[in-house]
């Protein structure tokens, strides 16, 4: 009798011990897996290692380009020549998240795509100006030449050309227009030098000029044949 009673306290006291060894797995796991998502949400990333976007306001809309090189009230025009360079200069409006690097090209009115810069149109991030030579790249790239015509400024960030406006985030710019020619060599008059167009204009320049002294001729004859015949009657 007395080795029954035993046997059944040490049932219980093992059910109770099985019991709590199972309630504190349990709460360890639940207070593990708590405090991971606590870190996940923290950090803003699934893996924890991301560096966080910063907070972006709601209502917020997209980032913007706004040049302040060259002025856009008219079209600018460049030479393709040596030690000739152009400086486009912007500032960014509501851009929250900096890009990782921006694309600056000229987009022809040939339908060509030319990179903008010393590095293939590709600048970093958080840069505001570009300094291009178009002169270089015309001697480097004979195969996709300059054209003397109207270029449009393109500047986009990650998403490409073509991203859809995203609020904080860099929208794609486009509308600045510029144009670009090849001047003429300079040749000396003593090198037989002709302007096409003077030697028209040579024979008229003459006519108007003695123009004037012929009608004063015309009118001193006029006052001098009045003046005798007024003296033959008198």
């Amino acid at each position: 009798m007395n080795d029954h009673l035993d046997l059944q306290r040490r049932q219980q006291n093992g059910a109770t011990t099985t019991t709590a060894s199972v309630s504190a797995t349990v709460s360890g796991t639940i207070s593990a897996s708590v405090s991971g998502s606590a870190s996940v949400s923290a950090s803003g990333s699934t893996n924890g290692t991301s560096t966080p976007y910063p907070s972006i306001p709601l209502g917020a809309a997209a980032g913007a380009v706004t040049l302040t090189m060259p002025p856009i009230q008219s079209t600018s025009f460049y030479k393709i020549a040596p030690s000739q360079s152009i400086t486009f200069g912007w500032n960014f409006t509501g851009v929250y998240v900096t890009p990782t690097a921006i694309t600056v090209a000229a987009v022809g009115a040939n339908g060509n795509t030319y990179p903008v810069g010393p590095t293939d149109g590709v600048i970093p991030g958080n840069a505001q100006s570009v300094v291009w030579y178009p002169y270089g790249y015309q001697t480097s790239n004979p195969s996709i030449p300059l054209a003397q015509a109207s270029y449009t400024l393109h500047i986009w960030a990650d998403g490409g050309p073509s991203a859809a406006p995203t609020p904080g985030f860099l929208a794609p710019y486009s509308g600045t227009v510029f144009a670009l020619y090849t001047p003429q060599a300079y040749t000396p008059l003593t090198s037989g030098w002709q302007c096409a167009g003077c030697s028209g204009a040579l024979p008229q320049l003459k006519i108007d000029s003695a123009l004037p002294g012929v009608v004063a001729m015309i009118v001193i004859m006029l006052l001098s044949g009045f003046t005798t015949l007024r003296r033959a009657l008198d």
